[in-house]
């Protein structure tokens, strides 16, 4: 091959590269657009020109109750979606290329329903669930920390079956699928035996954390699912290389250097956990660790040094979008998120199946 012929490729493949790095800051700045909006949606309008104005005189002068609802209300649940949807979608970015599988998330593998079984099993025997005594209609937990640890040793469990399963040769896609399904159920029905076991008060807690809501976490809270997605997403972008390398065979990806067996391992775990503690916090949230890395891989292409952080702003994006719809068509009204992303996020997954086409290199 000519040394012209060489560079041409060469400058083909920075065009695509620069192409693809505006996408990634396309979705960032369409996620700071729907945050922004997400702030002035809800139940209580705020006047948005007199808080630019104020803004822009150099103070922000607001009342005691916008200020309470915008630094105590929407600001935590905007930053709890954007961890939410950008954990998860992360999370299912990483399991579909460590299981070459194009259906893996944690909801679809079972993983979420393993975080579910973990946390009812922590209510039950170690928490419990109690009645807010400011709102009856409102349920907390005693102990929720608790929750997450259990959580996370019930999605670690099912990413181990998960794990096990995949190193066998001949399962393939269509059965790691199959075994999601059924890990899934199996969880599922075991969550159900605690729920029969336990009293009003615990199934409503129990029942209550399966609904995804964004609006749960505190600031504390938030302060510890971002240590946890920063640390994860050190992690995932160290590997990045790796994956890139396991998208061929795994032959060749050993021949590289990589050891597919310790990526694998280490890479699931980390995902399983950043899942487990999201869900933890939130509830189950379908279909956003699904959707997030396939929307962002048809934009950005299979190169995970870009398909990662991608997949994160799009699933971020997703979520927060879901959740401003829920507050802004339903109002005074507002139903968990997780049900939103699961009505829209079943029909979106199929149109995306019917017109998949392969990415470009």
């Amino acid at each position: 091959m000519s040394d012209g012929a060489v560079s041409c490729e060469a400058l083909e493949y920075i065009r695509i590269r620069q192409r693809r790095m505006y996408g990634v800051m396309t979705l960032l700045f369409c996620l700071l657009c729907v945050g922004c909006y997400a702030l002035f949606v809800g139940s209580l309008s705020i006047d948005l020109n007199a808080l630019l104005r104020s803004v822009l005189q150099g103070g922000l002068s607001l009342s005691e109750t916008n200020a309470h609802i915008l630094l105590n209300i929407r600001l935590p649940r905007i930053l709890s979606a954007i961890l939410a949807g950008s954990g998860l979608a992360l999370a299912g970015a990483v399991m579909q290329n460590l299981l070459k599988n194009p259906l893996a998330s944690p909801f679809t593998l079972g993983i979420s329903h393993g975080a579910a079984f973990g946390a009812a099993v922590a209510i039950l025997f170690f928490s419990g669930g109690r009645v807010d005594s400011m709102n009856a209609f409102a349920i907390s937990y005693v102990s929720p920390y608790s929750v997450v640890f259990f959580a996370f040793g019930g999605a670690l469990l099912a990413a181990v079956v998960v794990l096990m399963l995949a190193s066998l040769r001949n399962m393939g896609p269509e059965s790691m699928v199959l075994a999601g399904v059924a890990m899934g159920s199996l969880f599922s029905a075991a969550t159900m035996v605690l729920q029969y076991l336990a009293n009003e008060l615990q199934v409503a807690s129990m029942v209550f954390w399966t609904f995804g809501d964004v609006s749960r976490p505190n600031w504390n809270e938030l302060w510890i699912l971002m240590a946890v997605m920063a640390v994860t997403s050190f992690f995932f972008k160290t590997m990045a290389w790796d994956m890139n390398a396991l998208l061929l065979e795994e032959e060749e990806a050993r021949s590289l250097g990589v050891n597919v067996t310790r990526l694998r391992w280490i890479g699931m775990s980390l995902a399983s956990f950043l899942a487990a503690v999201i869900t933890a916090f939130m509830g189950v949230i379908g279909f956003v660790g699904l959707l997030g890395p396939h929307m962002a891989r048809r934009v950005l292409g299979e190169d995970h040094v870009l398909l990662l952080p991608g997949s994160a702003f799009m699933g971020a994006v997703l979520l927060l979008a879901a959740d401003t719809l829920t507050r802004g068509l339903f109002s005074p009204f507002v139903l968990p998120v997780g049900t939103i992303t699961s009505f829209l996020g079943a029909p979106l997954f199929l149109y995306l199946l019917i017109c998949r086409r392969e990415p470009h290199a």
